[in-house]
């Protein structure tokens, strides 16, 4: 069974347009829905991987429309690869708007905003 730590992991690799980091640790990504997909190829044939349809929910950093198509062609592009994947749809939301308190440790470690005193510190 296909788990969202799988997908999230896999966003991994997408990154902002902009902002040189990936969108998860961004804290772009507000929701990732699995569900399984009766009706994919082979479905009901045994010893065929089950396939799921992915939906994910993101605020995009920049809300233009270049960047919301980069955005979802990243993450669809990205989520082709699994085999147990028969589609993916990418949901953009506007609110609540992002904003850099999204920040994941990690990305503020990616970007360098932790441990530098001249930078301002957002919590």
């Amino acid at each position: 069974m296909l788990t969202e730590d799988e997908v999230r992991g896999a966003l991994r690799d997408c990154y902002d347009p902009e902002i040189p980091c990936n969108i998860v640790d961004l804290g772009l990504v507000q929701t990732i829905f699995i569900e399984r997909d009766l009706n994919a190829p082979g479905a009901s044939i045994p010893g065929v991987p089950e396939k799921h349809r992915v939906a994910v929910t993101l605020t995009p950093s920049n809300p233009t429309e270049d960047a919301e198509a980069q955005l979802r062609a990243q993450i669809a592009n990205r989520l082709a690869g699994f085999e147990t994947i028969s589609g993916t749809t990418v949901h953009i939301v506007h609110t609540p708007q992002w904003t850099p308190q999204d920040i994941t440790p990690t990305g503020r470690r990616t970007l360098g905003l932790d441990g530098n005193p001249a930078l301002v510190q957002i919590r």
